[in-house]
């Protein structure tokens, strides 16, 4: 008999293994494109790119036609992760950069029948306690997103074929780990029928409306910083003449979101998840605004300051979840978690291109201040709201 101590890990660790394809396909895309393939580095970008268009473009399609509510959520998931780890294997036959694209687009478009399918199943177990298990939730996400940095700053090289395969059948593993340990919900209230309105509908109610719009800036800050975190640390190199690690203090900074995840949650079971969320929006948005000084501390306080943007700029990520899903219909949940995440990916490559075009034309340390309207705007809309109100 399945009990409900075993649902929160087998949530947390059905995500992490899913969400490798997506982050460890990333770290062997040198070997891929350059070794394998024999193409120009620049072809790397679109492979990553590929990945995210497709993530985009199912989270898209499973909002607007709500497969999320409409489907066994567990069932859903198992079915999105083989169908993500098949495509992701499927590059091992691929012979040129075409199908290594389309499939890495398909690996993405599955991916929407994961993130955002794990948060709306632990929405439907959990009730006052959400925040804290999508701060494990998110947190899972986080050092995965950092797991590529580790690889590369080691000195162990698997080869590419080993890595796919592995991370292909990590992801069948957490399928079946969510499909056999984690039934439906008990907060689960199924849609009947297909409503292609209701990705919009849900953004009528106005306190979800701002949650949503508290993401977005959040989101256009978050996706650019870990982007752009080696330039950081490359760029603090240069400038002082010292030598760190470049993989690896970035795998560090951005694996200690993973930790801030977890405390935010618990965090919120205090203050509430609007007040969490608005209170780190608010400290990683100051750090947007100082970054071009930081670049002239001496090195132990550069660091502890790249260490607090990175905690703060993932500790309210769990906490929109919880308020966008909080703020939507029982039935709506799914629809409405993976409408914003779309959204919200879809508003990440915007500030990252604009990053990249402006490292042209702009001294290095003075690039991540165009990173503050996004949180600024999203301040803007949390407080017209009013944070109490909100979790």
């Amino acid at each position: 008999m399945i009990t409900r101590r075993l649902v929160l890990p087998g949530i947390v660790i059905a995500q992490f293994l899913c969400t490798t394809l997506w982050f460890g396909g990333n770290a062997v895309a040198d070997d891929l494109i350059l070794n394998e393939l024999d193409l120009p580095e620049k072809t790397i970008a679109w492979v990553i790119s590929a990945v995210q268009f497709g993530f985009i473009s199912g989270t898209l399609v499973y909002a607007l036609l709500n497969i999320t509510d409409r489907y066994q959520p567990s069932k859903l998931f198992l079915a999105s992760a083989i169908a993500a780890a098949l495509s992701n294997a499927a590059i091992l036959a691929a012979g040129d950069l075409a199908l290594v694209l389309l499939l890495r687009f398909f690996t993405g478009f599955f991916l929407a029948g994961i993130y955002p399918v794990g948060m709306k199943i632990a929405a439907d177990h959990f009730g006052k306690d959400l925040g804290k298990v999508l701060g494990y939730l998110v947190g899972a996400l986080v050092l995965g997103t950092a797991f590529p940095h580790l690889l590369i700053s080691q000195a162990i090289h698997p080869s590419w074929r080993s890595v796919l395969l592995s991370i292909s059948a990590m992801a069948v593993i957490g399928g079946i780990i969510m499909a056999l340990f984690v039934p439906a919900g008990p907060f689960r209230s199924p849609v009947q029928k297909l409503d292609i309105g209701l990705s919009i509908k849900v953004f009528r109610a106005r306190a979800f409306r701002l949650a949503a719009f508290g993401y977005f800036g959040h989101m256009w800050e978050l996706y650019a910083f870990w982007a752009f975190l080696p330039l950081i640390i490359a760029h603090y190199n240069t400038r002082h003449e010292v030598y760190l690690n470049v993989p690896f203090f970035s795998f560090l900074v951005i694996a200690v979101g993973c930790l801030a995840c977890i405390a935010s949650g618990f965090i919120s079971q205090r203050i509430g998840a609007g007040k969490t969320a608005f209170t780190a929006l608010a400290c990683s948005c100051a750090c947007c605004l100082f970054s071009p000084l930081a670049f002239s501390l001496p090195l132990e306080p550069f660091l502890a300051f790249l260490f607090f943007w990175g905690w703060m700029v993932i500790a309210d990520s769990p906490m929109f979840s919880t308020l966008v899903a909080g703020n939507a219909a029982s039935s709506e949940k799914g629809t409405a978690l993976t409408i914003v995440t779309c959204i919200g990916f879809f508003i990440t490559i915007g500030s990252i291109q604009l990053l990249d075009t402006l490292r042209q034309a702009v001294d290095t340390a003075w690039l991540y201040i165009f990173l503050a309207p996004g949180p600024l705007l999203g301040l803007i809309a949390m407080r017209s709201g009013n944070t109490q109100k909100m979790s």
